[in-house]
């Protein structure tokens, strides 16, 4: 989607990159950009990048001969079109793409939101707030982009320079007031946000992920914090005080910043008041202002989303009475302890958590208001970190009554070798119950859960799983859930009427 970007009237390198150096003519003028030689098109600017597999450079001969007028580089390449070098040229590309696409950024208010989880539900909140103040809004999410006029799904991929450059300049084009932007670790890794300035910065945690890719706990928390390099000199930062690596950032902080949390001493903070299955209340607590709040979404650090989001609002002049209507219009969130309802007797959560973390995170949040039983459907990540896997297994054992171990459908390594890994962190692992196929593990928990017990079903909501013959398919815990739910409530019903 969007390989390349084009403006008809063109830019120059030399006034966007002015750290650059041209070899060739005194300055070079493109009208479009692309990073994949395979779909370059005449007159494009190649962008050569160094990716995790291959390294642009090596492809600058096939981009020439599919019609590239000019070379974007970071080393010197014996090429007879003009070059231009610079020092990071996923950077470069950034710059030159929201370039092409008039800069957007600069002519709209763009929040971004950052951390290892919670930016999804963030984003959402600082949404419905926004327009409940009567914005409108676009949003650059995990969910899908819409410009406030139209939306396109997403795959599980953050989005290339190129498509930030279109989606905000549609947004911008539509008279989008305001631009919710979310930011993982890998795009602000790759530079995929150059280019683009911020109005206001939210992280909602700093913990562990990903370092599969960052290869150490300090280089992903590097990699989120420079989320702030983008807020221009009058913007603002909204911090977590309650997580201990957001407070270390505080400090270094050079822009106004506001924090928030349930602990401690946070500018913005909230009491909590009732917490049930379907619902809780809470107090948000602003200066001398306090306000209730009723969410159907539960857990302490939905809580905590919550003030994140009422923050940039107050920050924005919005009302409390219209952030709270903002904020209790959110319901749910897929795969963000998502209750699953179709008239059982217990209750049913779906959780995309596939690390520690968020496992442990969803497991604390159930426990707070299960009745009887807390059983957990789970399994670990196949491609990922293997030393997270005994963890998980830990995690299960000490707040749920009963694991249900199975496989999360993604990965390359055989399913009971991740299953042995996770069993590793178990003190009794005959506690276990072992389901490899995930469809008849969901399945096998819902027919144990009794009234007044809780099911939680953790790991990705959707993935695409390989089959026999070579191809995939989509597998939702979700579809499997209700559609079991529903079968049930249909038997239940035909057993009544033949009672009868």
């Amino acid at each position: 989607m969007y390989p390349t970007i084009q403006r008809d009237t063109g830019i120059s390198l030399r006034e966007v990159l002015t750290d650059s150096r041209i070899i060739g003519p005194q300055d070079i003028r493109v009208t479009s950009c692309c990073s994949d030689s395979r779909r370059c098109r005449e007159g494009d600017l190649f962008v050569a990048q160094l990716g995790t597999q291959q390294d642009g450079h090596d492809f600058v001969t096939e981009a020439v001969k599919r019609g590239a007028s000019a070379i974007l580089a970071e080393r010197y390449l014996p090429t007879e079109i003009p070059t231009c070098l610079v020092s990071d040229s996923r950077e470069a590309y950034g710059r030159v793409c929201q370039a092409l696409a008039g800069d957007p950024s600069q002519k709209t208010h763009v929040i971004g939101v950052t951390g290892t989880s919670g930016k999804t539900v963030t984003g959402l909140l600082i949404t419905g707030i926004l327009e409940e103040a009567g914005h409108r809004v676009g949003v650059i999410s995990s969910l899908g982009y819409c410009d406030s006029v139209e939306t396109a799904r997403v795959t599980d991929r953050s989005p290339t320079q190129p498509e930030l450059g279109t989606w905000l300049a549609r947004m911008h084009a539509n008279q989008c007031s305001h631009v919710v932007l979310e930011a993982s670790s890998i795009a602000l890794a790759q530079r995929r946000l150059s280019g683009i300035e911020l109005d206001a910065a939210c992280i909602t945690n700093i913990r562990r992920d990903h370092l599969d890719f960052h290869g150490s706990v300090l280089n992903y928390r590097r990699a989120k914090t420079r989320l702030f390099e983008h807020v221009r000199p009058d913007g603002f930062a909204i911090v977590n005080a309650d997580d201990p690596a957001c407070r270390f950032f505080i400090s270094k902080l050079k822009h106004p910043t506001l924090t928030v949390g349930l602990q401690g001493n946070a500018e913005l903070s909230a009491t909590i008041l009732e917490r049930h299955k379907s619902e809780q209340t809470f107090l948000i607590n602003a200066g001398d202002e306090v306000i209730p709040v009723r969410t159907h979404m539960i857990g302490d650090q939905h809580v905590s989303h919550c003030l994140t989001a009422a923050a940039v609002g107050l920050v924005y002049d919005v009302d409390l009475p219209t952030i709270v209507r903002g904020l209790e219009k959110v319901s749910f969130v897929p795969g963000s302890l998502e209750r699953i309802e179709c008239g059982q007797p217990y209750g049913v959560f779906v959780d995309q958590a596939r690390s520690p973390d968020n496992l442990a995170i969803a497991l604390k949040a159930l426990r707070k208001v299960k009745e009887g039983r807390l059983l957990c459907v789970f399994g670990a990540a196949g491609d990922r970190n293997q030393d997270t896997r005994p963890v998980m297994g830990r995690l299960v054992e000490r707040y749920a009554d009963l694991g249900i171990l199975t496989t999360d459908g993604a990965g390359i390594e055989p399913p009971l070798s991740v299953i042995h890994d996770v069993l590793d962190g178990y003190d009794r692992p005959s506690r276990a119950h072992i389901l490899p196929d995930r469809s008849k593990a969901i399945c096998w928990a819902l027919s144990e859960a009794q009234p007044g017990d809780t099911v939680l079903v953790a790991g990705q909501g959707k993935l695409k799983l390989k089959i026999d013959n070579g191809h995939s398919q989509h597998f939702s815990d979700r579809d499997i859930i209700q559609a079991w739910l529903r079968q049930i409530s249909s038997s239940n019903q035909m057993t009544g009427i033949r009672a009868s």
